[in-house]
């Protein structure tokens, strides 16, 4: 019965046998393939439980969130830690302007300088040492968001867009020797 149904959809036997055959060695490999997942599976949870029951278990998970609370309480101080040290930052001397030149024309070599130094928002003070053959004068002067209530002189001027235009200390920009 089963080989006149064969014969009238016209399908040869040696191929459905060795169809057949190709589809329990495919079926095989899979099986091979499910129980080496599942015999690594096994080995990893028998790992993961050596030694523990039930009541173990819970108390490792539970000891392992209070050591994530712990974690982020660590975590929530360094925020607050980093937070005051960008504050203090903030109000610290971060850019530098110098400009060295010759106050008193029978001196050479360039010895006077006005140096400025300013905080985040371009508050600070500018320093100018004019040296002559006699004395060095110093004066300094505040400088409040860039700007100065006194008069400055056009080298200080130069030292405070140079400190105010930088993005960072660069001595070579700066005319210093090194």
């Amino acid at each position: 019965m089963i080989s006149e149904f064969i014969s009238k959809i016209g399908i040869q036997i040696e191929y459905l046998v060795a169809l057949l055959f190709l589809i329990q060695i495919i079926l095989f490999v899979l099986l091979i393939g499910i129980n080496l997942k599942y015999s690594r599976l096994k080995r990893n949870y028998s790992m993961f439980m050596r030694g523990k029951d039930g009541k173990n278990l819970e108390e490792s998970i539970l000891e392992k969130f209070m050591e994530l609370d712990k974690i982020a309480r660590v975590v929530k101080k360094n925020e607050e830690n980093i937070r005051k040290i960008k504050k203090k930052i903030k109000k610290s001397y971060q850019k530098a302007g110098i400009v060295r030149y010759n106050a008193f024309q029978e001196m050479g070599g360039n010895l006077s300088f006005a140096l400025t130094m300013l905080d985040d928002e371009n508050s600070g003070w500018v320093f100018n040492a004019m040296h002559s053959r006699d004395a060095c004068y110093t004066y300094i002067k505040e400088i409040v968001k860039g700007e100065s209530y006194i008069e400055l002189c056009e080298e200080e001027k130069e030292s405070l867009e140079r400190a105010i235009f930088q993005e960072a200390y660069d001595l070579k920009s700066m005319d210093i020797n090194i």
